[in-house]
């Protein structure tokens, strides 16, 4: 079959994939389990309480959460794209006057949940905005994304001010958890300056991200500080110049930094009457923000954090008004975030930079309706199916194995056009001391029916041990709380049974029960079908 052959017809295909147990090529290193959302007082609402412990069980690796708005002037309660803690105000005589208090609720509940928070400096408290127009945002999902620039976006206009803040801050959060705890959580300054999130020029940003590292550093001497998160730079000419002229002032005044940020996004467009992703949009921000920074040899050492990694650039943008957006509340996000999370280690690779993390811009809406089309990973308290495609990801441990498919779609094919045609079904494995887990998927970009591709996996290598297998799945039949409350007749109130059931399809499914299977001469062969749109995680122990 050939790249672009459709591939619409009902008969499944045949897919042979080989995985080798004893050809390690490396550790692994999960960047995938960073999480972020512009809400921060979702944070401690019992949903997101909920969700954050259940992103903790997702890996032994803790999971790393970022959110902005954790200086913005408010009242405290969330909207759309908005949240407030009211750290900062002045007194009648112009004096700062410190308030803690839900900053402290939403640390407390990532300490408490085992998160490390990924701590963003930003926005600029109103005391401390001169911008010409109101100070907060009332955004809705059909307004224009660009009317969310409002005062809280202003430079500071004291930066002594502004650093004694930031100083202030860290020195608080280590009296309250402890110095060398707060000194291992890695630090930001602000989110994609160069977009809407920023109303200053490039040389104000620099000074301002300056500034505010040192005050950090005053606090905090071993924590570690980054930036510029700058938007995907993909044939987009504003984010690429101030990424390079950011990362050039870095250089060229040993500004502090211990890591570089930036954000990829794909373009999700109705195509024929579907939803039709766009991964190699995001696949290509990612190489060309990587290649940016190659420019710069000072830099290359450093690790990179993706701040935002999604398939577009709106969680509140829910597909109810936007129905490219559509691909969010079944198993298309979930094959989707194991597809670009996979081939983000990919381009790592290729241009030899080390990427610590990839943050999935998602995480809840409280008071919205059930699948509603928000990018989130639960709804309601009930799990969508993209979470149990982080969950298998979680259970890759150990080191890397070499592996191959006949149906692995080349990255710069990828890149070039799509994941059209031919579906890229792939595989990953990985080795710890009790056995392997082989993570096997079956991506199109085309929201619509395809055929199933029946895999042979053969296993070599595996030695004279017996093996038992675990499998586990999602797609649409499968770990999809979606279906199961479309065929419950879409109730917005369900209770009792009807929400147990519910939570319940929103887990891990395990399908056929756990068995031996033969193993001959370190050999093992395994049958699997898998519909498109589909992920697989076969877990095989000694």
């Amino acid at each position: 079959m050939t790249v672009q052959e459709d591939t619409r017809m009902s008969s499944p295909y045949d897919v042979t994939i080989s995985v080798h147990a004893n050809r390690p090529t490396g550790k692994y290193e999960p960047l995938w389990n960073w999480f972020g959302y512009d809400e921060p007082n979702y944070t401690y609402s019992p949903h997101g309480r909920k969700l954050l412990k259940e992103l903790t069980e997702l890996s032994p690796e803790p999971p790393r959460i970022r959110a902005h708005n954790l200086l913005t002037s408010g009242d405290g309660l969330p909207a759309l794209k908005w949240g407030s803690t009211n750290a900062y105000t002045e007194d009648a005589n112009g004096n700062p006057v410190y308030d803690w208090t839900i900053i402290d609720k939403i640390f407390d509940t990532y300490v408490e949940a085992g998160n490390i928070p990924l701590i963003q400096i930003g926005f600029t408290p109103e005391a401390l905005s001169d911008f010409d127009g109101p100070y907060r945002h009332q955004w809705e999902p059909a307004d224009k994304y660009a009317t969310i620039t409002t005062g809280w976006t202003a430079p500071p206009t004291d930066l002594k001010k502004w650093a004694d803040l930031i100083e202030a801050w860290a020195r608080h959060l280590a009296e309250r958890y402890g110095e060398a705890v707060v000194s291992s959580w890695p630090w930001e300054v602000w989110n994609e300056p160069d977009g809407h999130y920023w109303t200053g020029t490039i040389p104000q940003f620099c000074e301002m991200y300056d500034v505010s590292a040192k005050a950090l550093k005053r606090a905090l001497p071993n924590a570690r500080v980054g930036g510029p998160h700058t938007c995907g730079a993909f044939a987009n000419e504003k984010a690429q110049t101030f990424l390079r002229a950011f990362l050039k002032h870095a250089v060229d005044n040993k500004s502090p930094i211990d890591f570089l940020a930036f954000h990829a996004k794909g373009n999700p467009v109705i195509y024929e009457g579907h939803v039709r992703m766009g991964l190699h949009k995001q696949l290509r921000d990612i190489e060309t923000n990587l290649a940016i920074i190659n420019e710069f040899p000072e830099l290359r050492h450093l690790p990179v954090v993706i701040g935002e990694s999604d398939p577009e650039g709106c969680a509140a943008c829910s597909a109810r008004v936007h129905p490219q957006n559509g691909y969010r509340n079944g198993p298309l996000y979930g094959v989707y975030v194991v597809e670009s999370m996979i081939r983000t280690y990919e381009l790592a690779r290729r241009a030899n930079i080390h990427i610590e993390g990839a943050v999935t811009w998602a995480f809840l809406f409280d008071d919205q309706p059930y699948f509603d089309g928000f990018r989130d990973l639960a709804t309601n308290g009930v799990d969508k199916a993209v979470l149990n495609g982080f969950r298998m990801l979680g259970k890759l441990g150990g080191e890397w194995l070499e592996s191959e498919s006949d149906y692995r779609r080349d990255i710069e094919d990828i890149m070039s056009r799509g994941v059209r045609g031919k579906p890229d079904v792939n595989v990953v494995a990985t080795r710890d001391d009790k056995g392997v887990s082989i993570l096997l998927w079956h991506y199109h970009d085309d929201d619509e029916a395809g055929p199933s591709a029946d895999i042979t996996v053969n296993l070599d290598g595996w030695g004279d041990k017996s093996a038992s297998l675990k499998h586990f799945r999602m797609d649409e039949e499968h770990s999809n709380a979606f279906g199961v409350w479309k065929a419950m007749g879409k109730p917005q109130n369900p209770a009792g049974e009807d929400h147990a059931r519910l939570e319940a399809s929103g887990k891990l499914a395990e399908i056929d029960g756990e068995a031996s299977v033969k193993v001959d001469d370190g050999k093992i062969a395994l049958k699997v079908s898998l519909p498109r749109q589909g992920v697989s995680l076969l877990r095989l122990d000694w």
